[in-house]
């Protein structure tokens, strides 16, 4: 059952936190600099040059491990209410990664009111989507094998 539809929505549902990595969360202008965080840190860009002002190492970590989790799921594929659980835990997980980016924009130069909102800023959003959709992808199986054994 790995090529199962929820094997699918995990994945997209990994790969959407992976990009995290990759993709501007907010991003704001003060003072003549750019500044934007990714889930890695906090980047400035001024006159041209770009760097890194402060490393998240610890949302970095979480990010990873999120996104780790839900790749891992796909492979629980024999114990469908263990991987149920282990969704609704990866759900939860992108819960708190979605608070504590929130938190990490509060602390941008020029405040939370100057930041335009990125793409990264809604793929926890999606990924939670994906998520859903994955319990409801385990809930036809179950559905599905429960109808199979009635007919036998």
């Amino acid at each position: 059952m790995i090529q199962r539809v929820q094997s699918i929505w995990l994945l997209l549902a990994g790969l959407t936190i992976l990009l995290l990595l990759f993709v501007p969360i907010v991003s704001s202008q003060s003072k003549g600099s750019e500044y934007w965080i990714l889930a890695t840190g906090l980047y400035q860009k001024t006159n041209g040059v770009e760097g890194k002002i402060e490393y998240f190492k610890p949302l970095f970590m979480n990010t990873v491990a999120v996104s780790m989790l839900c790749l891992a799921t796909i492979f629980t594929f024999k114990n469908r209410v263990g991987q149920k659980r282990l969704i609704i835990f990866a759900m939860v997980s992108t819960l708190f990664l979605g608070f504590w980016v929130f938190d990490a924009a509060q602390n941008m130069p020029g405040g939370i009111a100057a930041v335009k909102l990125g793409i990264g800023a809604f793929l926890p959003l999606i990924s939670l989507i994906f998520c859903a959709l994955a319990i409801r992808g385990i809930r036809k199986d179950e559905q599905l094998l429960r109808s199979a054994d009635r007919l036998r």
